[in-house]
């Protein structure tokens, strides 16, 4: 007798739903709402998120409150993501209850594949989140919101969330390419652009080794007539090669290296390339980098530059050895997000050539509603080899076609942001969206459609 597996879906009863309108109700006055499910903090960002996603999963997902703050949720729900060997991305959830739930805590994720379709990608995701509700429903005791539903299904093999290229005929041996390719052109009385660029990259990962290759070319034509007669022209091609190889070592250590190649006539580089062997060390295991890392990269190697025409050295090539550490502090959680880099390096022929570069973002929620966001960075530079020996015209300043001396860059962005109103977020309405009314809010458009047997 063949085994039989139970396939589990998540049923919404639809009684509650033909009497009012989506979630909420209201009282005969209409000025009082009803909550008749968890409510719901949706702390999305990066991949997949944005108000369109946002409205997307808020409409497929009608039997839990959305609210705006987490103060006033019973489920806080982080989605973070990161990329996988065949391109595609895995979408970790971690759910955490507050007040009298303060004890839950649920993790579980979804990947999606390189070859998805938008709307297959937010599909999955609402099925993950819908899972995810459900199972808090059922821990908080909520009631008359989902049932389970049981199917027998014959001679069906357990899949499994990883397959190895040994376990699957991969006629590829777990590489992925990617071939891409654009151009624009853009023309007016007194001036004309065109720029074509294209890419090609190879990448294949597994859970020792981890390769990626990646090039590309960018031709650039610009063309401007002044009301004076003179006239600007640029024409330039710049091309690049960059490859990271990277092992396994340890729990917490990587090792391997990088390289680059490649071709910029705006740093006055005809060819240059560099080869550098590299070391990781990570303080927490790499399984939880979506949600908090801290790192330490370290690489050291050689680099060749050819220019196009003599430096302020009088150099016209050079080959010389350099060396960085870069040290990242990542963290996001529910109080907000902090992201923190230092990174120094330096020309080993000569240390007062050196850049040191501190680059920050935080954002965090002081109390209900009331975010504030501030990120910068600011380097020290000296170590721009590449600056030609000829002073740039004020017409290459002007355009930023080649790089100016300096010795210090800096950005500093500060924002505040406040909500107040109503705690609810379920209501959609995608009627004149953007005020233009020429763009949906669901993300490949159409209806929602589950896989077989799940049905909200």
């Amino acid at each position: 007798m063949p085994t039989k597996y139970l396939l589990l879906s998540i049923v919404a009863l639809a009684g509650p739903f033909f009497q009012t309108p989506g979630l909420l109700a209201q009282d005969a006055q209409g000025d009082q709402e009803v909550t008749q499910g968890p409510r719901i903090f949706f702390d999305c960002q990066g991949s997949q998120c944005g108000s369109t996603n946002d409205t997307y999963y808020r409409t497929e997902i009608p039997w839990v409150t959305w609210v705006r703050d987490q103060q006033d949720a019973n489920l806080y729900l982080i989605m973070t993501s990161q990329t996988t060997g065949g391109g595609g991305r895995e979408f970790q959830l971690d759910a955490v209850g507050r007040e009298q739930y303060a004890d839950y805590e649920d993790q579980s994720f979804f990947r999606s594949l390189a070859t998805d379709t938008q709307r297959e990608n937010v599909d999955g995701i609402s099925h993950s989140l819908g899972l995810a509700f459900a199972r808090f429903a059922q821990y908080a005791g909520f009631r008359d919101l989902v049932h389970l539903e049981g199917n027998q299904i014959g001679n069906v093999a357990r899949q499994t969330q990883i397959v190895t290229a040994d376990q699957a005929n991969d006629p590829w041996n777990l590489w992925v390419f990617n071939v891409s390719g654009n151009g624009n052109f853009n023309g007016e009385a007194t001036s004309t652009t065109r720029r074509f660029s294209g890419s090609l990259s190879a990448s294949r990962v597994t859970p020792t080794w981890k390769q990626s290759y990646r090039s590309s070319v960018n031709y650039n034509f610009q063309e401007t007539n002044f009301s004076s007669g003179a006239q600007f022209k640029d024409v330039r091609t710049d091309w690049n090669f960059n490859t990271t190889v990277v092992y396994t070592v340890a729990e917490f250590w990587s090792a391997g290296f990088t390289g680059r190649a490649g071709r910029s006539v705006r740093q006055n580089q005809r060819f240059s390339a560099r080869i550098s062997p590299a070391l990781e060390y990570s303080l927490l295991p790499y399984d939880e980098a979506t949600r908090r890392a801290v790192t330490a990269f370290y690489e050291i190697g050689p680099v060749y530059y050819d220019y196009f025409e003599l430096t302020e050295y009088e150099l016209i090539e050079e080959t010389r050895f350099e060396q960085s550490l870069t040290l990242e502090v990542s963290a996001r959680q529910p109080w907000g997000d902090v992201s923190l880099t230092v990174a120094g390096s330096h020309y080993l022929h000569d240390f007062d050539r050196n850049n040191l570069r501190v680059s920050g973002n935080v954002s965090f929620r002081i109390t209900r509603g009331l975010d504030v966001n501030f990120g910068g960075s600011y380097s020290l530079v000296a170590d721009q080899l590449y600056l030609p020996f000829e002073e740039l015209t004020d017409e290459e300043l002007l355009s930023g076609v080649r790089s100016a001396a300096t010795d210090q860059r800096h950005t500093i962005i500060l924002g505040l942001s406040y909500r107040f109103g109503s705690i609810f977020n379920n209501v959609v309405n995608n009627r004149f969206p953007g005020g233009g009314g020429n763009s949906r809010g669901f993300p490949g458009g159409g209806g929602f459609r589950l896989p077989p047997g799940f049905s909200f």
